[in-house]
């Protein structure tokens, strides 16, 4: 595994090259911690995992040209409210497999959920391995940044995040390790990938109440306007919870 520090002013990235998946070969992590991380060695910090990791900090690396901004978000939490800041883990998606990763693998069993991915091109969903993914995030990476870097270890500090496919592995996620992740972002959840059958059974894997948090998101634009019936269900079901 290689490492390459990159500093600019607005906190530090670590960039690990070569983390080894066991189904899907070789991962590069951005590791991204806030300004004054080094001057105040008393201090742990929240780590937020989040997927599609080369979309997060810089525009040529990212889907589209623009990034997500998430280290000048932290920055504003930072100055505005005088949040500690968080350790971001930003982990690489792997290009054409990334389906294969994100897709939740229980419910890819459903005849529901098969028969409506098929109809985005992804017929063979036995080849889904986001339950390797998830344990490479837990067995795996979590311990190293634990042991790498000053953090707070514990369940509510430990937060997943992602977009669209994204979206659904860190629900997934959190569902799959109550105990690890606390927090889950869903942003634009990608429902159209398995229908109301996947809703339904996600639903029906929720936590028991009182020890999480979950947010969720939609646009209204482009592929986004197909999540709101799909959103508005999941929310449902929510609130029945």
């Amino acid at each position: 595994m290689t490492k390459v520090t990159i500093s600019d002013g607005s906190g530090v990235l670590n960039r690990y090259s070569h983390f080894s998946l066991p189904e899907s070969g070789q991962r590069t992590v951005d590791i991204w911690r806030p300004p004054g991380y080094a001057d105040a060695a008393d201090v742990r910090y929240p780590v937020l995992y989040i997927h599609d990791g080369q979309n997060l900090f810089d525009p040529a690396l990212a889907y589209g040209g623009v990034d997500w901004g998430i280290d000048e978000a932290v920055l504003r939490l930072m100055e505005q409210d005088g949040h500690p800041g968080v350790i971001i883990a930003g982990v690489w998606n792997s290009g054409e497999g990334r389906w294969l990763d994100y897709m939740p693998q229980r419910p890819a069993q459903l005849s529901g959920v098969s028969a409506t991915f098929a109809g985005w091109g992804r017929a063979d969903l036995g080849l889904v391995r986001s339950d390797s993914y998830l344990r490479f995030l837990v067995e795996d990476l979590k311990p190293f940044i634990d042991a790498t870097y000053r953090t707070l270890p514990d369940q509510p500090n430990t937060v997943i995040m992602g977009s669209s496919m994204g979206g659904l592995i860190s629900l997934y996620a959190l569902e799959q390790y109550p105990d690890v992740f606390g927090r889950a972002g869903c942003l634009s959840t990608h429902w159209p990938a398995g229908g109301d059958s996947l809703v339904d059974d996600l639903a029906a894997h929720l936590p028991a109440p009182g020890r999480h948090k979950l947010y969720f998101d939609y646009g209204t634009a482009t592929l986004d306007e197909l999540y709101e019936p799909f959103q508005r269900r999941m929310d449902g079901h929510l609130a029945a919870a």
